[in-house]
């Protein structure tokens, strides 16, 4: 059992360390596309398929309530939270377009959305994104390995060198509290 544990450790603090030595820079740019979008009125919204839609959720109540600091709640939405709407689209239309639908009713030119999925290749999360730039969001993918489809049509794409699951989305959730605590000191202080 100890050894699991120190494998599963190391392993984490072995794709953190290629994330700190070969991402800082994008991960800077999202951050200032999120407190520039915020700082002119724009709101952000997350979306992702299971682990990855819990972490939506997790950065977005962060961001709505609090991170470290009180103050005024952010404009922030997941897109993933609200079943019946979920499961009506898809239903109606597939689970293809669960968030599509979701971006065409809310997005507006100057958000920013973020679309989470460590393979990359996740069609529910690849169509939001298309429409989202159509209507001149900007786009942000938290991927794993190399990008998959989703590198070629965002603005910014942080991909996490790690085919492991478990491991990416520590490293999209450890960013994502990153991005909490610039917003909040960009924008509280």
């Amino acid at each position: 059992m100890k050894n699991e544990i120190e494998k599963s450790l190391n392993e984490s603090i072995s794709v953190k360390s290629e994330v700190l030595s070969n991402s800082v820079g994008t991960i800077a740019r999202i951050a200032t596309m999120a407190v520039d979008a915020l700082r002119d009125g724009h709101s952000l919204y997350f979306m992702g398929n299971g682990g990855s839609a819990a972490d939506s959720q997790h950065i977005s109540g962060e961001l709505v309530g609090r991170y470290k600091k009180d103050r005024k709640p952010l404009p922030v939405l997941a897109l993933t939270t609200d079943t019946s709407v979920l499961t009506a689209i898809s239903n109606d239309f597939g689970y293809e377009y669960c968030f599509e639908k979701q971006v065409e009713a809310f997005v507006k030119n100057g958000d920013v959305v973020f679309g989470l999925s460590t393979s990359g290749n996740s069609t529910n999360i690849i169509n939001a994104l298309k429409l989202a730039g159509k209507i001149g969001a900007k786009t942000i993918g938290f991927t794993g390995r190399d990008g998959g489809m989703i590198k070629g049509i965002v603005d910014v794409c942080l991909m996490i060198p790690s085919s492991d699951t478990p491991r990416i989305q520590e490293c999209h959730i450890t960013v994502g509290h990153i991005l909490c605590s610039i917003i909040e000191n960009e924008l509280f202080d």
